[in-house]
């Protein structure tokens, strides 16, 4: 995996390393970097492997990079550096700079010698590409966290490494429909597990205290602040409610590269007072739990754990059309789906605030649904296999 930092593919690492069986599998970890607010959540019988120290030279300036490589004898790393920085100068698209640099990042990174039975690379991109390159088992599975074709990456730059995999594990079935039509001579690898979510777990971290002010209709979302989680259109939404009455406090849980936009936004727009960038939460359950409504306003999900853990929580929740929302959410009987625009967040939130029937009907309905998916590590352990 890349790092702990946020996210919900490291959320559900988190949960799968939680749920594996310890007495059957002995299970070492590799970071790239050995930061983020999941670190302290790694189980204790989960190995650590060291931080591999060659990678913080594609994490800082081309200037400093090469002096430090220079000056401790590593010209090869050094020209490697140099070689990326085309890359990440040219290449506008940030998803396929990652593919492309990887290749000059790799040459700077030792293999791991230790021979394993398994290889899992958590996540599209670098950590998949590491699986293969890098480290030697006899099986190699990748894990594709979102809806392939909206990720915006490059499947040429994709294909020889997907071939090298013996399984190609993906969140949902939508995105495993995604996947086999995107890469049909691989549609035979293509498997589906879904995140492991504990409504146990997620029901006793609810119970802390939320630490926010009071309002008369708090609204929550939950992700990345970036391009895809979509909080500009919700900035728009909040905007809309404000305008029509509704005294409304809407908070953001989640860190990320758009922190900056999206703060210019809410000031265009005058919504200090309303739109809130709460930051990281190691524990956002106590705030879902109190939230009266969850919205989840993406531009495109794999499957989203924040979805699932309003759902344990029985919340209303309202989210967009993106491909994988039927996944997880039918419409008026768990939840809301709406198109993606403002005006439709707007009139679901609206009729969720106005009518305290339909918000109860979706939460009771949420109540007799089984949301655990504990089981879902058996199907790992059957690729294992």
């Amino acid at each position: 995996m890349n790092n702990m930092r946020c996210g919900g593919a490291e959320k559900a690492l988190i949960s799968l390393l939680e749920t594996i069986d310890y007495s059957a599998y002995e299970v070492d970890l590799f970071l790239f970097k050995h930061d983020g607010i999941f670190m302290n959540q790694i189980p204790k019988s989960v190995h650590l492997l060291e931080e591999p120290g060659e990678y913080k030279y594609y994490d800082m300036s081309i200037k400093t990079a090469i002096l430090d490589c220079l000056r401790k004898g590593r010209p090869h790393i050094a020209l490697m550096r140099s070689l990326a920085g085309v890359i990440f100068k040219s290449e506008k698209n940030r998803v396929r700079c990652e593919q492309r640099v990887w290749k000059y990042i790799s040459k700077s990174l030792k293999n791991i010698d230790k021979p394993y039975d398994i290889a899992v690379g958590y996540l599209e991109k670098s950590p998949i590409y590491f699986c293969i390159d890098k480290v030697k088992a006899h099986k190699k599975i990748g894990f594709i966290h979102n809806d392939y074709d909206k990720l915006g990456m490059d499947p040429e730059l994709d294909r020889t490494y997907f071939e090298k995999l013996d399984h190609l594990v993906t969140v949902s079935e939508e995105c495993g429909h995604i996947l086999k039509r995107r890469f049909p001579m691989y549609e035979h690898k293509v498997d589906v597990m879904y995140n492991i979510v504990s409504p146990a777990a997620i029901y006793k971290l609810a119970l802390e205290r939320a630490e926010w002010n009071e309002a008369p209709t708090r609204l929550v979302s939950v992700g990345r602040l970036n391009y895809q989680k979509g909080f500009e259109l919700a900035i728009e939404t909040c905007k809309e409610l404000v305008q029509n009455g509704y005294p409304i406090k809407w908070y953001i849980i989640g860190e990320g590269e758009d922190r900056g936009k999206l703060e210019q936004l809410i000031v265009d727009n005058r919504l200090e007072d309303a739109f809130v960038l709460m930051g990281l939460k190691e524990n956002p359950y106590p705030y879902i739990k109190d939230a009266d409504i969850y919205v989840q306003p993406s531009r495109f999900e794999g499957k989203s754990i924040a979805i699932d853990e309003a759902k344990i929580l029985h919340k209303p929740i309202v989210v967009t059309n993106f491909s994988t929302a039927k996944d997880q959410i039918n419409d008026k009987e768990n939840g809301l789906i709406v198109d993606m625009d403002s005006t439709s967040l707007f009139s679901a939130i609206r009729s969720l605030i106005d009518d305290e029937k339909l918000r109860n009907t979706l939460s009771s309905n949420l109540s007799r649904e089984k949301l655990g998916t504990e089981s879902e590590i058996n199907k790992l352990y059957e690729l294992f296999a």
